[in-house]
């Protein structure tokens, strides 16, 4: 039987009732809801630039609150100014003094030191 199908499928002329030029299927509709990709494009806000300037936009983790309104530099505690500054490495504080060290940098070359001297203990006993 498949002898047979081979055979016609050979006396069909070279151009068939089909037709010669190439055809692409459809390209699927997108779907509308969650999930969005790549090729979506970029939304334009639709936030004026006088509320940028005065909320933070998006820190609002509340159902029924707004976004926190941004406040003028003294009114946040001294503090915060401070949370980003570079804090000295174990190496740094080592060729210090210990003695002449600020409280907060004794603190943190207790705890960095600590740190270390368990990683060299347990790099130890993993070789055993």
């Amino acid at each position: 039987m498949a002898m047979n199908c081979i055979k016609s499928l050979r006396n069909l002329p070279a151009k068939s009732s089909l037709g010669s030029c190439r055809t692409f299927a459809a390209a699927a509709k997108a779907k509308k809801g969650k999930g969005g990709g790549a090729s979506d494009a970029p939304k334009q806000s639709t936030l004026s630039k006088e509320v940028k300037s005065t909320t933070v936009v998006g820190a609002n983790i509340l159902k029924d609150g707004t976004d926190p309104k941004i406040l003028p530099d003294s009114e946040y505690p001294d503090w915060l100014w401070h949370l980003l500054d570079k804090k000295p490495a174990l190496s740094e504080l080592r060729r210090k003094n210990i003695e002449s060290l600020p409280y907060e940098d004794l603190k943190r070359f207790v705890k960095l030191d600590n740190r270390s001297r368990i990683k060299e203990n347990n790099s130890i006993k993993a070789k055993n």
